[in-house]
């Protein structure tokens, strides 16, 4: 090498320092004035009352919960009604979020963390926009990737992670990234998990009518008291009812849970709410439910529709024997009763508007056929053996003495 080609290399060594130098002090200076206190409010003057609309998006999907009338609901179930709890606990939690850590993050770093928009795939967050009444942007969270806090192997939880934080980016704006205390692990696009999850509450029932696409299949139970035995109608031949297969009858739909609600955009073939199994379910009280059963999606929930109805008495007899100091008494527990069934009916008649996904365990009693009500035969001459078995094993023997036919 000559004394040309090093001063070259030196001069071009010197000018390629310089920039780089350059650039580094320029995202240095950057990441500096970008960076958030530790401790301060993540959305310093944020104003929850003013927030109309949230907006929801991921790699999964979107999902949007709306206020109307005063009433939260979720837009892609037409407007069903949002759980308030959960809405609420997530919006008040907000105005108090504080920066756990300042983080900076340029370049490859908002891959990292997952804040990237959420078309990104694998490294795309869950962006979270807050509306006005206008529809227009409040602000607007990137929630990234969930940070995790190790427990040891002797601990109470023996051992594992588990997310004790989240990485954010507040306005879409890569200078104002940040590590809460929040995992928001629960916020997702999902319409299952956001609507209100109150449902009906069978209780008390008198008789249970189905009817099923086959006729055979189609069966009557009733009974008498609350606390009666189930009696099924038109009992054939040597027919019997198991009353341990009956027991299940006490409890039904006394709790059911559903799993989400069906689009209202689906159509009744879609559904199988078409040609659906239906059944009528009357109570002591004066309520009657008409239950349709269609046919189960691809996670194998199905399809249901209740139309709740009530006949309640209006005015109460007066006993036979009934004195007058005690007309006032049982007048004001009459008119409390009434006025209670009378409040449930409105809060269920709601759901008559609704087509519903339940699972399958919820309904399973109501897609029975009228021959899985019935004792088996086998297990009938069974009983008839032992009833008719004498004591001692040999006919005519004598009790205590040992059985020789075994």
């Amino acid at each position: 090498m000559n004394r040309n080609q090093l001063i070259l290399l030196i001069v071009v060594g010197t000018v390629l320092g310089a920039i780089g130098l350059n650039l580094s002090r320029k995202q240095d200076a950057v990441w500096k004035e970008s960076a958030q206190k530790m401790g301060q409010k993540l959305l310093p003057g944020f104003d929850v009352n003013a927030v109309e609309s949230i907006a929801i998006k991921n790699a999964s999907g979107s999902l949007t919960i709306a206020k109307k009338n005063d009433a939260w609901g979720v837009v892609e179930r037409g407007n069903y009604p949002a759980n308030f709890g959960t809405l609420h606990d997530f919006l008040l939690k907000l105005p108090d979020l504080k920066v756990a850590q300042p983080v900076r993050a340029g370049g490859g770093q908002l891959a990292r963390l997952e804040l990237l928009a959420p078309d990104k795939g694998t490294n795309g967050g869950t962006w979270v926009d807050f509306r006005d009444k206008n529809g227009k942007s409040i602000t607007s969270l990137l929630l990234g990737k969930k940070h995790l806090r190790e427990s040891p192997a002797n601990s109470q939880f023996g051992g594992g992670s588990s997310p004790d934080g989240r990485y954010v980016m507040v306005g879409g704006d890569d200078k104002n990234v940040a590590l809460i205390s929040e995992s928001f692990a629960s916020l997702e696009p999902k319409a299952d998990e956001w609507v209100d999850k109150e449902f009906i509450k069978v209780e008390k029932i008198r008789s249970i009518q189905l009817t099923a696409s086959q006729a055979t299949n189609s069966w009557n139970l009733s009974r008498e008291t609350e606390t009666g035995e189930w009696k099924l109608a038109d009992l054939k031949g040597e027919e019997k009812l198991d009353a341990g297969k009956t027991s299940a009858l006490n409890y039904l739909l006394s709790s059911p849970n559903f799993h989400d609600v069906a689009g209202a955009d689906l159509k009744p073939e879609d559904t199988g709410l078409d040609k659906p199994v239906v059944s009528k379910l009357e109570t002591f009280e004066g309520f009657s439910y008409l239950v349709k059963v269609g046919k189960a999606d691809a996670e194998g929930h199905h399809y249901m529709q209740v139309t709740t109805s009530g006949n309640f008495p209006k005015e109460r007899t007066s006993g036979k024997d009934e004195k007058p100091e005690d007309k006032e008494k049982l007048e004001k527990e009459f008119k409390e009763k009434t006025s209670k069934l009378d409040e449930k009916l409105k809060k269920e008649q709601f759901h008559n508007q609704w087509v519903y996904l339940i699972d399958k365990w919820g309904i399973e009693t109501l897609l029975k056929d009228r021959r899985e009500f019935l004792a088996d035969k086998k297990d009938e001459a069974k009983k008839d053996d032992a009833k008719g078995a004498i004591p001692g094993g040999l006919p005519g023997g004598i009790p205590g003495l040992p059985n020789f036919n075994q």
